[in-house]
């Protein structure tokens, strides 16, 4: 199984959409598990304040790299099983770090994160996270950074739970059916159903004639050009 470990301060919203569809029904059938840590929970002020003004000035207000460190290090003590199978799970876990101005993330990243036994998730806010945390991170396990498209986001759990879709549902028996991951089939921009016709504003909208031949070679060619 598969564990993803989320540093978020907002573990309510990542585990509603987490929690549904596919995502929900893999963790259901124990393909994957979620857990949280939040940093707040590991501050050493009464107030739960986990964010500073930053050095040098700037807008905005930035978080301190402790909490981070300490709720990472949580997760790190959460007990791992023993490696088996083929040998090629890697026997420590993996950090992603998420940055505007990191690599952007692809299927081939999905595919080499399915491999680990536990992902930990680092979700910044505000104007990011104090760059120390990542430093000592990097000392702790091995550390990936990535960013999910160009936008610049209001904080990392979006692009966290878009990484946590994308390696799921690469996993075998996650979509039920492994031809159902696009890149390993023939697939179009353009997909239809039933009805046959739709009737909008006295304008027929129909499916193409090359669908409902059955000619699977003709099918694949038509899909192929989409």
């Amino acid at each position: 199984m598969l564990r993803f470990h989320l540093i978020t301060l907002f573990s309510d919203a990542c585990d509603a959409y987490l929690s549904a569809s596919i995502i929900g029904r893999a963790r259901k059938e124990k393909k994957i598990s979620v857990a949280y840590q939040n940093p707040r929970d590991f501050v050493d002020n009464k107030w739960g304040k986990v964010d500073e003004r930053p050095y040098g000035g700037g807008p905005g207000m930035v978080m301190s790299a402790m909490p981070v460190v300490h709720a990472v290090q949580r997760a790190l003590r959460i007990p791992r099983s023993p490696r088996r199978g083929n040998g090629k799970t890697p026997r420590k876990p993996v950090i992603v770090w998420f940055s505007p101005s990191g690599k952007q993330f692809t299927n081939k990243d999905a595919d080499a994160l399915a491999k680990y036994q536990d992902v930990i998730l680092v979700c910044g806010r505000y104007e990011g996270i104090d760059e120390r945390a990542k430093k000592i991170l990097k000392t702790l396990a091995p550390l990936k950074e990535f960013a999910i498209g160009e936008a610049v986001y209001t904080g990392a759990e979006v692009p966290a739970l878009a990484l946590v879709d994308a390696v799921t549902r690469r996993l075998p028996g996650a979509l039920g059916k492994d031809a159902s991951v696009e890149e390993r089939r023939i697939a179009s921009r353009a997909v239809y159903t039933r009805p046959e016709t739709i009737l909008y504003k006295k304008k027929n909208y129909r499916v193409p004639n090359v669908l409902q031949t059955g000619h699977h070679a003709n099918i694949d060619a038509w899909r192929a050009r989409r």
